[in-house]
């Protein structure tokens, strides 16, 4: 299975629907596919201007490793900083990555949101692509 501009469209709409539901800061969401590549995108006014940035980065970051942000931020801090800059910055290792799986659990993109706080960005893309009917990692329910 791939994901598809409509699957990555509903992602996007349902996050800032959440975040907007929650009273959370301005959100930017990003979804991109498993190759790494731009699916869908929206800033939501007053959105600052290095969120785009983040939120792609926050996503990037969780294809790379195959982890969602909430478990990247474990990973050693001097080994995170040297990916990152292997990178050429484009990692943030922060909740508020959240890979997009299919229903038999292949990773099939991932979201990443900046905005509000890391945890809140987080819940803004569970509740997205849990709206669009795809599965998040078991180890984030709850």
């Amino acid at each position: 299975m791939t994901l598809t501009l409509e699957q990555a469209s509903k992602i996007v709409d349902g996050a800032h629907a959440y975040g907007a539901e929650n009273d959370f800061d301005p959100l930017t969401v990003a979804v991109l596919d498993a190759g790494g590549h731009l699916v869908a995108f929206k800033r939501a006014d007053g959105s600052g201007i290095l969120r785009p940035e983040i939120a792609m980065g926050k996503a990037y970051g969780a294809l790379g490793f195959g982890l969602d942000g909430r478990a990247l931020k474990e990973k050693n801090p001097t080994f995170l900083g040297a990916v990152a800059a292997a990178s050429g910055g484009r990692m943030v290792p922060v909740p508020g990555g959240v890979l997009v799986r299919d229903g038999s659990g292949a990773i099939i993109g991932a979201v990443g949101i900046s905005g509000d706080n890391s945890g809140n960005d987080e819940l803004a893309a569970i509740a997205g692509i849990e709206g669009a009917g795809l599965a998040i990692t078991p180890a984030l329910k709850g």
